[in-house]
């Protein structure tokens, strides 16, 4: 029996999931290698997402920006292929929604700007020229932003102006601390506490708030703060979200990352859809996987929650 039909499955980690599948992988280009030189894994990528049960696809632009394209090829070629990682999650999207309009939805992937983790790298300026780039090709495929993997709420606040114009809701998902296994407080990587971050982005526009690229541990804990959050807010209605990754912990640092990071041994399908559905009981309304997380984990998640 399902727990909770109305919960929203998202797609999981686009980058490991090419790496699996032969596709051209390394940094720093990470999953943006494969649009360059073999967008057709791109495809099969989101469509073996789609297969497993995956609702809300994402586009496959977290690595079209400077640091790890290079900024010459960005300036060059960043907006044809932030337009093609649209249109190939469009198109997988529109398939599998042939005579169910809806069924599947695009999410518009707006990633850190400058790295990963890092929230002291952020430079204001230099983010609203990127974001302009990115927003402007991806406006036409999608349904919706998710400003992803963000490190501090300076991130969310630039991406949250750039978007604003189009229309399109928006979601933004923040990665938190989670070295040693921490939980409490839940925090961003940036230090700032979850529930102030999450009062923030709602007051700013944001529809939904969601947790990401972190490990499972640390997530329940943002979930019941974000809660708290929104019960005391304007909006009621805000969802909440997570999607975990399968990495090992990674430390708190400003230095940009110096390669690929490791996974654990322990989070098989049947474990994951554990941690998901104690998220799920704490209010998230919105699950899917990040890095390491796979299509048979979001099959088991399917099984569970839509029966």
């Amino acid at each position: 029996m399902a727990l909770n039909e109305s919960v929203e499955l998202l797609d999981g980690g686009m980058g490991r999931q090419l790496s699996r599948m032969g596709a051209p992988f390394r940094l720093p280009e990470w999953s943006a290698l494969a649009l360059i030189e073999a967008p057709r894994f791109v495809t099969a990528a989101h469509e073996a997402f789609i297969a497993a049960g995956a609702q809300l696809v994402t586009t496959n632009s977290y690595g079209v920006v400077p640091h790890m394209i290079g900024a010459a090829r960005f300036a060059s070629d960043g907006a044809r292929l932030a337009a093609l990682a649209g249109q190939l999650a469009r198109d997988a999207a529109g398939r599998a929604s042939a005579g169910h309009p809806g069924r599947v939805r695009v999410a518009g992937s707006l990633p850190p700007l400058f790295a990963s983790y890092r929230p002291g790298l952020f430079e204001p300026g230099a983010a609203a020229r990127i974001l302009e780039v990115l927003v402007a090709a991806l406006a036409p495929y999608v349904d919706l932003w998710l400003i992803e993997t963000q490190s501090s709420t300076a991130e969310t606040g630039a991406a949250l102006a750039a978007v604003r114009h189009t229309g399109l809701p928006a979601w933004v998902s923040y990665t938190l601390r989670d070295e040693q296994g921490r939980v409490a407080p839940a925090q961003l990587r940036s230090g700032e506490p979850v529930a102030d971050a999450v009062a923030l982005d709602l007051g700013r526009g944001a529809h939904a708030v969601l947790f990401n690229c972190s490990q499972p541990e640390v997530m329940d804990a943002a979930v019941r703060a974000a809660a708290a959050a929104i019960a005391q807010g304007p909006q009621p209605q805000a969802r909440i979200g997570v999607y975990a990754n399968a990495f090992t912990p990674e430390p708190v640092s400003d230095e940009p990352y110096a390669g690929i990071s490791t996974f654990r041994e322990d989070l098989d399908p049947e474990r994951y859809l554990a941690w998901a559905s104690q998220w799920v009981a704490s209010g998230a309304t919105i699950v899917g996987g990040c890095c390491g997380i796979g299509p048979e984990h979001i099959a088991r998640l399917k099984a569970h929650f839509h029966g």
